[in-house]
């Protein structure tokens, strides 16, 4: 899953873009391997502060269109809380919505799902954005987070929606020491039955642990992105597609199998 940031502040800058921009990145990512893109089109890095609805689909809907029109075969994924983006994306040519809260923030989102059958990846976060990393706490992260999405399976079951993927939400609402325990236990959430994103990269327990700057955490990214795979993850979730594809093909060469 490759990552698009139609905003002006997202946390990695080399994930902005415009319309045109999106475009030929979205080509770009395409030809790297990239099985989905994810477009998102406001900041959840910590400590920022939402927008409402109307902004969030002025900015990422212009992409979405573009890159649906360019791109018709590609699976594109409309990264939203927000019930009314995610219906306007699925209109232009979205076939799947990423959603931080798993419902939770819009009561009008899973009805949606449901109603569109479409692919949903419900991600786990502690708090909002703006505060999630003010001392989150736990008593035992895995346990806590594999609870959650018991709850949210039975909550799918009922409304019909089983094409979810499972995302426990690495540094949302989580310390390093958390999202570390997250990583070395990833294979327990496998026990709810669906797929196990991953979205590691460039994120702070790589650049936090290792003492750099965003900018030089794609190695550090490739290692845990490995490690992911190794632990159970079924999707990564990148900004750089090249290097997770070649991180890919040498885990199915680990693993004794022939790469896709």
């Amino acid at each position: 899953m490759a990552i698009l940031n139609a905003t002006p502040d997202s946390f990695f800058e080399g994930s902005r873009v415009n319309v045109q921009m999106a475009v030929d990145k979205a080509g770009q990512m395409l030809l790297e391997g990239a099985h989905m893109l994810d477009i998102g089109g406001q900041s959840t890095r910590p400590g920022s502060v939402s927008v409402a609805a109307v902004e969030e689909a002025d900015r990422v809907l212009p992409v979405i269109q573009a890159v649906c029109k360019a791109f018709p075969q590609a699976v594109v994924s409309i990264d939203t809380w927000y019930a009314s983006v995610a219906e306007q994306a699925l209109q232009l040519g979205a076939k799947a919505v990423n959603d931080i809260s798993a419902g939770d923030d819009d009561l009008d989102m899973l009805p949606l799902i449901a109603k569109q059958g479409v692919q949903y990846i419900a991600m786990h976060k502690q708090g909002q954005p703006a505060s999630m990393q003010n001392n989150p706490l736990y008593n035992n992260v895995v346990q806590e987070i594999l609870d959650y999405f018991r709850a949210k399976k039975k909550r799918f079951d009922e409304l019909g929606i089983h094409n979810w993927v499972l995302d426990p939400g690495f540094g949302f609402g989580k310390t390093s020491a958390h999202n570390f325990s997250l990583l070395r236990n990833l294979r327990a959430l496998r026990e709810i039955g669906v797929p196990v994103l991953a979205g590691l990269s460039r994120k702070g327990m790589v650049w936090r642990t290792l003492h750099i700057e965003i900018e030089d955490a794609l190695n550090g990214t490739t290692a845990l992105n490995m490690a992911a795979l190794i632990n159970g993850a079924d999707i990564l979730r990148v900004h750089d597609v090249k290097e997770a594809v070649q991180c890919l093909t040498l885990y199915q060469y680990y693993c004794g199998n022939e790469p896709r």
